[in-house]
This record gives C-alpha cells, sequence and structure tokens, in this order.
C-alpha cells in the first residue's frame, strides 16, 4: 500500500449511524404524498444531497411541485431530523471511529470531513469529535454532491494536500465513486458488493483499525 497524508471521512454510516434518522424524516415527508419509502428505497438516497433525495423520491411518488413548496419540503425535513439527533451522544460513535481518528492524530495525519449534510458541525460538536478535524467540507459548502468529486477536493485543498495522498472513508456508492473521480485511494465500509469500484474494503472500521489503517498511511 502507498503512503498517504490525508484521511478524508464521509459522516452518516462511516463516523455514525444518522442514517435511520433521515430515513425517518424522509419517510414522514413520502406519506404525504401516499408512497411508502422503504429501506431499500433509502439505499439509494445514502450520501445523496437533501436536494436531490427530494427529487427522487418525488419522481418515485410521480409528484411534481412548484419551487416554494419544494423548499418549504425541505426546510420540514431538516427540522423533522434536527429533531431525532436531538439526544445524539458520544455512545452513538460508531465502532473504531474514535480509535482510528486517535492513531492517525498521533501519526500527524491530517482530517478532513467530505459529507452531504448540512449538519455536519452540529453532529460532530454533539459526538465530540470536532476537534479531530482541520477541515469539515458538507453540503453547506459544495454546488455538486456526491458522485461529483468536488467535495473532497475542497476538503484536500483546505488541507493542501494533493488528492493522490488522500485517503476517502465511505460507505456510499456515490461517495466511493466520488473518491476515485477525485484520483484518490477510495476504502469502502461495507459490504463489496454494494460498490461498484474501491481501492480497499472493509466490513467496518474497527476491522480496517485492526489490520490495514496504520499501512495506509
Amino acid at each position: 500500500m502507498k503512503k498517504h497524508l490525508c484521511a478524508l471521512f464521509d459522516l452518516d454510516g462511516v463516523v455514525v449511524d444518522t442514517a435511520k434518522y433521515h430515513y425517518l424524516a424522509w419517510r414522514e415527508i413520502a406519506s404525504k404524498f401516499d408512497f411508502d419509502l422503504t429501506e431499500k428505497d433509502n439505499e439509494q438516497l445514502k450520501g445523496v444531497s437533501r436536494i436531490e433525495s427530494l427529487k427522487l423520491i418525488l419522481e418515485w411518488a410521480n409528484v411534481s411541485l412548484e419551487k416554494e413548496k419544494f423548499n418549504l419540503l425541505l426546510a420540514e425535513k431538516n427540522n423533522t431530523y434536527l429533531g431525532y439527533i436531538e439526544t445524539l451522544g458520544t455512545e452513538e460513535i460508531l465502532p473504531g471511529i474514535k480509535e482510528g481518528l486517535l492513531q492517525l492524530q498521533e501519526n500527524k495525519i491530517k482530517i478532513g470531513l467530505g459529507s452531504a449534510s448540512k449538519n455536519a458541525k452540529i453532529i460532530l460538536d454533539k459526538l465530540e469529535l470536532t476537534s479531530f478535524f482541520g477541515a469539515i467540507i458538507d453540503g453547506n459548502q459544495v454546488e455538486k454532491g456526491k458522485p461529483n468529486p468536488e467535495i473532497f477536493l475542497k476538503g484536500a485543498a483546505a488541507l493542501q494536500v494533493a488528492p493522490e495522498k488522500c485517503v476517502v472513508f465511505e460507505d456510499s456508492a456515490v461517495g466511493i465513486q466520488a473518491a476515485k473521480t477525485a484520483k484518490m485511494t477510495a476504502v469502502a465500509l461495507g459490504i463489496p458488493d454494494s460498490f461498484s469500484q474501491y481501492d480497499y474494503c472493509y466490513t467496518d472500521f474497527t476491522t480496517l483499525t485492526a489490520n490495514g489503517l496504520a499501512q495506509l498511511f
């Protein structure tokens, strides 16, 4: 494995499992159109921006909306989601992440976050992990969502590291695609069949920390 200087993390599904709360919030929105949003449907929303997620749901429900109503639903979904994560705490950090961040920090590896979430800073604060991240690039700072590589390229630029010296940790297919398009090393977390392309795949971060994290940097 080649050595890298920077680690870029996705948030939802990698650092913390807030996907369940997104699902519940989107399910409430979908129910307004008598559309039953399934967990399988929700898999297609992983790593996708809020705007694009709502577009997909409306497409599945065969509904079209004027811009004002569309924007109101975006705000409603976010408020519902924020209500769900109000009690989020450090106990919900996914296994291996805190240990991995400490290991990277001790080895002076630059750490950044690249998440479609517009609430990334709020969530990191609740998890007490903000201090680990030298750059936090979220949905508020990009024009194009994953699989476009913008979010990871901005993370690398903020940390002043060349893209080819960055490792991306992702749990979504669009996130892995974004990392590869950015010419970065892509580490998928999950089941290999869930991704179309990656450099390495581990079931979770605990497995990665035990077997391959040190070799990447």
